[in-house]
């Protein structure tokens, strides 16, 4: 005889109420910066105590999604990649296995999407990725760090592939690495080759020619890979 399945346990109150609040925004269509009724109404409307719902809307302004304006009240929140970020699990940002998958992820976005890029591209495009490009052989040259710069330089590359999400996806994997580099013991001890690898993307592209933005893009992503795998073995072990 099969024994009685314990019961399941029904999520926690705030939990309910947070979906309740998402169901909401999206219902009703609200865009960042709308106003929500305040906790009170909120409250009444769903029938449970203010501290449930002041619980949820912690939760849901831990992710962005909802933003308390001292004496204003609360409103939709402007989505922040950096939020998103901020409540990735800790593992993802220390596993260097992880980090590879993400790059090998990022790696097939960017080949995918660099003839597109190519055929988009406008003059504005050309003289930001050439001085981007000019930027980061200075400060590579004086050892500084261009991070800002590496990150701007494979937005504007994109910019107008006309795929907002894919922006997105790329930004978000970008911001990641950069997290777990300041995390971990990942360390560009080339910033010169880094530099170059750039260099080569920007000059392939300007010239139309994306077999050699593709060589460079693989260029740029092996690069990439020998830092983790520096790391490994600087570690002694495979994470």
């Amino acid at each position: 005889m099969k024994a009685i399945r314990p019961l399941e346990r029904p999520p926690a109150l705030f939990e309910s109420v947070k979906e309740s609040i998402k169901t909401y925004i999206l219902e009703n269509q609200l865009q960042a910066g709308d106003p929500l009724p305040p906790e009170t109404e909120l409250a009444a409307q769903l029938g449970v105590s203010r501290n449930s719902v002041r619980e949820a809307v912690r939760a849901l302004e831990s992710v962005g999604i909802l933003e308390t304006r001292r004496g204003s009240g609360l409103f939709v929140g402007e989505f922040s990649l950096e939020s998103l970020l901020d409540n990735l699990p800790y593992v993802l940002m220390s596993s260097l296995q992880d980090l590879a998958d993400l790059f090998e992820i990022r790696h097939t976005l960017e080949a995918a999407m660099i003839g597109t890029a190519i055929a988009n591209l406008t003059q504005g495009q050309v003289e930001q990725l050439q001085y981007l490009v000019e930027c980061m052989r200075q400060n590579a040259e004086r050892g500084d760090d261009f991070c800002q710069e590496d990150r701007e330089f494979h937005q504007c590359l994109f910019a107008n592939v006309g795929n907002n999400v894919l922006l997105m996806l790329l930004d978000t994997f970008w911001l990641t690495f950069r997290k777990a580099s300041q995390q971990t013991d990942i360390q560009d001890i080339e910033p010169l080759n880094t530099y170059r690898s750039h260099a080569a993307i920007a000059a392939a592209v300007i010239a139309r020619d994306e077999t050699k933005a593709l060589a460079a893009l693989d260029w740029h992503y092996d690069d990439l890979n020998n830092r983790l795998q520096r790391t490994r073995q600087e570690r002694g072990w495979e994470s």
